[in-house]
């Protein structure tokens, strides 16, 4: 398995992408096209996500094809050379993935080694489910089940930061409320500028901002290069 599961499409004021550039290269090494699933796109039009992701990739040489211009989606996913999944909202994402049932075909491409590589909504399809997300649940998804190509939850986008006189609960309240009723269940939290790289049996976090992991009611920092391979057995 070839996964990279990304906490943002920017870092800080960076332009589109680019920070993850790099990574992207390598994680594609030996493809010339990726097929692009830009439903967790909600106030864009998909026709511009798709532009706006090709524009950023130009440098790479890779073209990007769209999920959403094909008539059978199953075949494209056949037909990859690999699967890229874009924020957005993750209800959204995984109410459309579900109505076009290609779920179980998505998680078996990959588990077979179609390389993946996902930000924000995309990073959290990746886990068991999406209750970990910080999105609102503007549509009803059939369940919250996700891929499952990682067997934990995952919160990209973290950030432990408290305003002055704030009373709404923080992210780390939102996470510490999950522990109580899944304390046996991992959570991977990544801030901006971080990721996970799975390949075959190893799990790495990538970036200088390193990631957290939340298990059992207690919260662990996670260096960059720190190895999470035990979290796959």
């Amino acid at each position: 398995m070839q996964l990279l599961a990304l906490s943002s499409s920017k870092v800080n004021n960076s332009d589109y992408l680019v920070p993850y550039q790099p990574w992207i290269k390598q994680h594609l090494s030996g493809c010339s096209r990726l097929l692009f699933v830009p439903y967790a796109g909600v106030s864009i039009d998909f026709d511009a996500y798709q532009a706006k992701v090709a524009e950023a990739l130009a440098p790479l040489g890779i073209t990007v094809n769209s999920l959403h211009r094909f008539d059978h989606p199953a075949n494209a996913i056949e037909d990859a050379e690999a699967i890229l999944v874009g924020g957005g909202n993750t209800f959204a994402l995984l109410k459309r993935l579900q109505q076009l049932n290609v779920l179980g075909l998505i998680n078996k491409r990959v588990t077979e080694g179609l390389p993946y590589i996902g930000w924000s909504a995309g990073a959290n399809l990746t886990g068991l489910s999406i209750r970990t997300t910080n999105d609102m649940p503007i549509v009803q998804p059939e369940s919250f089940e996700a891929l499952g190509l990682l067997p934990f939850q995952l919160n990209p986008h973290y950030t432990d930061q408290h305003p002055a006189d704030f009373h709404g609960e923080t992210r780390d309240m939102r996470l510490a409320e999950f522990m109580v009723l899944e304390p046996q269940m991992p959570i991977i939290a990544l801030p901006e500028g971080s990721a996970l790289l799975r390949q075959g049996h190893q799990l790495t976090v990538l970036g200088e901002p390193g990631a957290y992991q939340f298990l059992a009611g207690n919260k662990a920092a996670l260096g960059a290069g720190s190895d999470l391979s035990a979290l796959l057995l």
